[in-house]
């Protein structure tokens, strides 16, 4: 009943309504004109045919453009303004320039920071290509002098990040997708709170529209009155709009550009265990300490100033050289992110590049499977080659309709020889990659539509680092927490299963 109170007050639910509103109205200036239905119909029977050519001739998945393509055909009078308002992947172009020129002004500040000679001390033809891209298509360069950490589960995780935020001389900076108050979040709040009456910088990004039932409206303006800088992206508006799509899902916490944390962990009770709701939740991070952090601390001030339009003198927050001096090198490490702003699938073309250059094996965990054909093809490309690729899902979903569509890219990898686990004790949120003890991701980007395409995401590319054997281990670990997908089983399962899967798999983009 209080879940149920606090939803009807929500702005959500206000935001809703308001939106039904707008859509009624459609409807009914469509009843308006009932009398020309006929010539009404026919207007938009011509606009599906020149939306859906517009459509097949646009660059990007076929998946995505099929889910669009079947409701402007069969209902073009929603279909067309539905897609119109959501279908299209870019932003409008106004934000697209402002985000671009924060990405220049990122990568100009990073310049003169590079370790010129890091690229060149790779050792392996496949790391400097797939280093190579990062750095081009990114901005991301690689770096030594950083030291690796992973935390495989959140309960390790929350006293690592408290030891970090305590250690805070200068600034704290932290963007994430949820937040939301209990026992992990207050206990973050009291240190951010004291640590900024002590005069460092620190300052908060969160996700409005995922916030929203978790945090009040005024939210930004009580962490000024603690003295935290605090905004939000994208605040929810109760119009439909194709930038409701474009979420900031990005976990970042960075400590005066020494340590830095990112991975799959956000900032609310269910990630440490200290609250239940789909069996226990595993969910992993890493901390990367030396040169690479002040990567993330670009990343941070890119956003802020995209937000606050603010201009920050990005030299001021560079670490400063006592602070680096003592860390020793551990392997290579390159954060980077990826932005809907452009049309450089970053994150996809990552996680493809690792795959196809596997030699041994792949170990890959993700919250959700819904991946287009170039992941799938290199996906059964590299199994059917010899390379043991395995992939661990949840068992416990968050999202039955979303978990629905992951069982059904079940079948052609396992026919192609990729091995599928679920994690039985619960939902596993990491998003790992893992390739022959050398090459290791590890971030906040799903295998979905969502957060390769649509979502600011981002991760560290690693090589040769020791987080990379820790994660293999988690893996291994999990595994034996897992129940591996049987194919003569999952083919047994109920027809209706199968019927539900087809349909929803349809729109598979769009979830």
């Amino acid at each position: 009943m209080k879940r149920l109170f606090k939803l009807l007050f929500s702005r959500l639910f206000f935001g809703a309504i308001f939106i039904v509103l707008q859509f009624a109205v459609l409807v009914l200036t469509l009843y308006y004109f009932r009398d020309t239905y006929a010539q009404v119909q026919a207007v938009f029977t011509v606009l599906s045919v020149v939306t859906v050519l517009y459509i097949i001739n646009q660059e990007g998945s076929s998946a995505f453009k099929i889910a669009w393509i079947l409701p402007i055909a069969f209902l073009p009078l929603f279909g067309i303004p539905l897609y119109m308002l959501f279908g299209k992947k870019r932003i409008p172009e106004r934000k697209r320039e402002r985000i671009s020129g924060m990405y220049l002004r990122y990568k100009s500040a990073m310049a003169p920071y590079i370790e010129r000679h890091a690229a060149s001390k790779l050792d392996s033809e496949d790391a400097v290509l797939q280093s190579a891209y990062l750095e081009k298509c990114a901005a991301s360069p690689v770096f030594t002098q950083t030291e690796t950490t992973y935390y495989p589960i959140g309960e390790d995780f929350f006293p690592a990040l408290l030891e970090a935020l305590e250690s805070a001389e200068r600034y704290i900076f932290m963007e994430y997708f949820i937040i939301e108050p209990g026992i992990m979040w207050d206990s973050v709040l009291d240190v951010l709170t004291r640590k900024a009456a002590m005069g460092v910088d620190v300052r908060l990004i969160y996700d409005d529209l995922s916030c929203i039932m978790r945090l009040p409206r005024d939210y930004p303006k009580r962490m000024e009155e603690r003295g935290i800088r605090c905004c939000t992206f994208h605040r929810f508006q109760p119009v439909p709009t194709g930038t409701l799509n474009n979420r900031d899902h990005r976990k970042i916490c960075v400590v005066d550009g020494i340590t830095a944390f990112t991975g799959g962990i956000n900032l609310a009770d269910e990630y440490i265990n200290k609250r239940e709701r789909f069996g226990h939740w595993l969910d992993c991070a890493v901390r990367v300490h030396g040169r690479a952090a002040y990567s993330f601390t670009l990343m941070f001030l890119a956003m802020w100033d995209y937000i606050r339009h603010e201009d920050d003198d990005l030299i001021l927050f560079r670490p400063e050289s006592e602070a680096l001096r003592g860390i020793a090198d551990d392997g290579f490490v390159q954060p980077y992110c990826d932005s809907p702003s452009d049309d450089e699938p970053v994150g996809e073309t990552t996680y493809i590049n690792m795959i196809s250059r596997a030699k041994h094996y792949v170990y890959i965990c993700t919250p959700y499977l819904v991946v287009d054909n170039e992941i799938m093809n290199a996906l059964a490309s590299a199994a059917k080659s010899g390379v043991d690729v395995r992939i661990v899902c949840p068992h416990i979903p968050d999202k039955w309709y979303v978990h629905l569509v992951t069982r059904s890219y079940y079948s052609p990898l396992l026919r192609a020889g990729v091995r599928v686990y679920e994690y039985t004790p619960g939902f596993i949120h990491s998003k790992t990659f893992v390739c022959d003890d050398v090459y290791g991701i590890c971030g906040t980007i799903n295998l979905d539509y969502r957060s390769l395409f649509l979502h600011h995401e981002c991760a560290v590319w690693m090589y040769k680092s020791s987080a990379i054997g820790h994660m293999k281990a988690a893996f291994l670990d999990t595994l034996e927490k897992s129940g591996e997908i049987n194919l003569d089983d999952y083919r047994r399962r109920p027809w209706i299963v199968r019927l539900g899967q087809s349909l929803l798999r349809v729109f598979a983009p769009l979830m």
